[in-house]
């Protein structure tokens, strides 16, 4: 005692009045976080600050200069990890978007910062993990975290709910299982594609064909790949798509300013690259020339359009006839539509009405609704879900009903037809959700040179999301 009063006697009162602050600083973040165990780091800020048991800094007295610097680069970037560490985890992160799914309201290349804070961070659910990477580091090419411990999904005070129009930074949420050597298509519409050619059991399958699939590995919830998307639909409304228009609750809605749709335009000739990048298409989308089809009989671009780009594309001199939207031109299928198997008959561009499920709101299970929800209750809630003889079973009960116990929303793409979202993967948990785009922070056009336009300028500190209130 004599000597820990002697240590205390030394202190400065500098010393504790930053060691006061950084108190009442830690006590705030334990009260929102609202885990206690973590007072237990008040006991090493006693030592660090006040009576020095621990020789934290030992290094800065070693007589050896070489030691003295290393320790010093370490302890910085050790600093520096856990700063960035808690800013990513609690406040907001970096992100590239890497897809045209949302343009023109995001474009390919823009970075941006997503705010955490609006709907309220997550409480890490795999607290170890390398803060600079969501699953993998990159040139090892490993795990970036640490499997165990995981936390149950606590997510903090926001400051409003997802509303209609946010757009949303999200955990992909069938990215559970992956095929590393094929992540897109995603592990279970391999497996759809795998039943559909007569293969009996598609996981033994991707498994016994390493070469071609890689490994299969599962990723915890925070651990999944990014997604960003519009929310279209909320928790307790019934949704239905009809040619392409989205209704709630039996109301049709506004459609986003910079709605895209592909569409056929029959052309005579090759039209110039530079003449599709001023009018705001990318090379992946207009591709190499014109497509021959085998049924068309005239050769034409297949091309998302906003409304105003299309009235352009109509005064093209290369255009020689009226353009179609795609989804009603007949040339192409339309693809498999979420739930997979389910055999609804719903395409791209009609989707018959079905209810989002609300936390605390009880569904009448169907062998019909069934497939809609069967993730929800089995994946996302961790249940165990069993149809035995037409009847369901809800870990180990029959039941017919079930309870959720999240919110979940329906996202999709302002451009339509280029947009994998919910109408191929369906429903995103509310522990998937992530954050919602604040900022433009650069913008950089792939298609260009360093000294060709490369910097859009005028995205830099862009709103992100112009429709913002839009639907509200």
């Amino acid at each position: 005692m004599d000597s820990l009063k002697s240590r205390l006697s030394q202190v400065k009162t500098t010393r504790w009045i930053r060691f006061g602050v950084v108190s009442l600083i830690l006590f705030a973040f334990i009260l929102w976080i609202g885990n206690p165990w973590l007072a237990f780091v008040w006991l090493l800020l006693i030592d660090i600050y006040l009576t020095g048991y621990i020789p934290w800094t030992w290094w800065k007295k070693s007589k050896d200069r070489t030691t003295r610097v290393v320790m010093g680069w370490v302890d910085a970037i050790v600093y520096a990890l856990v700063l960035v560490y808690i800013i990513f985890a609690f406040i907001g992160q970096n992100y590239k978007i890497p897809s045209s799914s949302l343009e023109k309201s995001l474009l390919v290349g823009d970075y941006l910062w997503v705010n955490k804070t609006l709907y309220g961070p997550r409480v890490p659910q795999t607290p170890l993990h390398f803060p600079l990477a969501q699953h993998t580091l990159p040139v090892v090419n490993t795990k970036s975290y640490i499997e165990h411990p995981q936390l149950a999904y606590h997510r903090l005070p926001g400051l409003r709910q997802v509303q209609r129009g946010d757009i949303v930074v999200f955990n992909y949420p069938q990215g559970d299982t992956v095929a590393l050597k094929i992540q897109n298509p995603d592990y279970y519409q391999i497996c759809h594609e795998l039943r559909k050619k007569g293969v009996a059991d598609p996981a033994a399958y991707i498994r016994e064909n390493k070469a071609e699939f890689g490994d299969v590995v599962w990723r915890p919830v925070d651990r999944r790949e990014n997604y960003v998307k519009r929310a279209i639909g909320l928790p307790g409304e019934r949704l239905r798509i009809v040619r392409d228009e989205i209704y709630i609750n039996g109301k049709k809605i506004a459609q986003p300013t910079n709605v895209q749709f592909n569409y056929i335009i029959p052309v005579s000739g090759v039209i110039d690259p530079e003449k599709w990048h001023d009018l705001g298409v990318r090379a992946d989308d207009y591709g190499t020339g014109p497509i021959e089809h085998p049924v068309a009989g005239f050769r034409f671009y297949d091309v998302p359009l906003t409304a105003d780009m299309k009235a352009q594309v109509e005064k093209w001199p290369e255009v020689i006839g009226p353009l179609q939207r795609e989804s009603e031109s007949g040339l192409y299928d339309l693809g498999d539509m979420w739930p997979l198997g389910a055999n609804y008959g719903w395409t791209r561009p009609d989707m018959g009405e079905f209810w989002i499920p609300q936390r605390g709101v009880t569904l009448h299970l169907t062998a019909n609704n069934l497939p809609l929800y069967e993730r929800a209750i089995r994946v996302y809630e961790g249940n165990d879900l069993q149809v035995r003889d037409g009847k369901i079973y809800i870990n180990g009960n029959r039941t017919d009903y079930y309870t959720f116990k999240m919110d979940y929303y329906w996202m999709m793409g302002d451009n339509r037809d280029r947009s994998a979202d919910s109408r191929y993967w369906g429903l995103v948990p509310e522990d998937h959700i992530v954050g919602s785009p604040g900022l433009v922070l650069i913008s950089l056009d792939e298609e260009r040179g360093l000294f060709d336009g490369k910097m859009r300028w005028r995205r830099i500190f862009a709103d992100p999301n112009p429709d913002a209130g839009k639907w509200q």
